[in-house]
C-alpha cells in the first residue's frame, strides 16, 4: 500500500505557493549540495545522497524520481488536494526502504527550506515554520 507524506506551506513559510518546477529545481539544489560537499571530501557522495533521475511524464501535476541503483526505486512528488500549497511526497507499492529513508530524508530538507509544516509518512508532524 502506497504512503503519503506532506509538505504544507502555511503562514510564515518562506513561499505561499511552490509550482512543481521550482519545486524540481529545490531538489536539483540538494544534488548540486551534496556534489559539492562530496568533491570536499574527494568522493562521489551525490550518487549516494541522491541516486536518482528525475522522471516527468505528460501529465503536469507530478514528477517522479527513477531509482539508479538497485536499492532504490521510485519517489512520487506533486501538489495535494489543496493546490500548489501543498506538496505531496508519494512512495508507490513497490518502493523500498531505501526510498522511504531518502524521502524522509528529502521532505525534511525541503519542508526546512520553505519553513513549512511536514506532515511524516507515520502520521507525525514536524513545524519548521515559525511559530508563535
Amino acid at each position: 500500500m502506497s504512503q503519503s507524506a506532506f509538505i504544507k506551506l502555511v503562514q510564515g513559510s518562506a513561499v505561499s505557493e511552490l509550482p512543481l518546477d521550482e519545486l524540481k529545481e529545490k531538489l536539483l539544489r540538494y544534488r548540486e549540495q551534496t556534489a559539492l560537499t562530496g568533491s570536499q571530501l574527494e568522493w562521489d557522495y551525490a550518487g549516494a545522497a541522491f541516486p536518482y533521475t528525475i522522471e516527468t511524464k505528460q501529465d503536469d501535476r507530478w514528477f517522479y524520481l527513477q531509482g539508479t541503483n538497485p536499492g532504490y526505486k521510485y519517489i512520487v512528488f506533486g501538489n495535494g488536494a489543496e493546490g500548489p500549497s501543498t506538496i505531496q511526497v508519494v512512495l508507490p507499492d513497490g518502493s523500498t526502504h531505501g526510498d522511504k529513508a531518502k524521502a524522509n530524508e528529502l521532505c525534511k530538507y525541503l519542508a526546512k527550506q520553505l519553513l513549512a509544516e511536514l506532515t511524516m509518512f507515520n502520521g507525525r508532524t514536524i513545524y519548521y515554520n515559525p511559530r508563535k
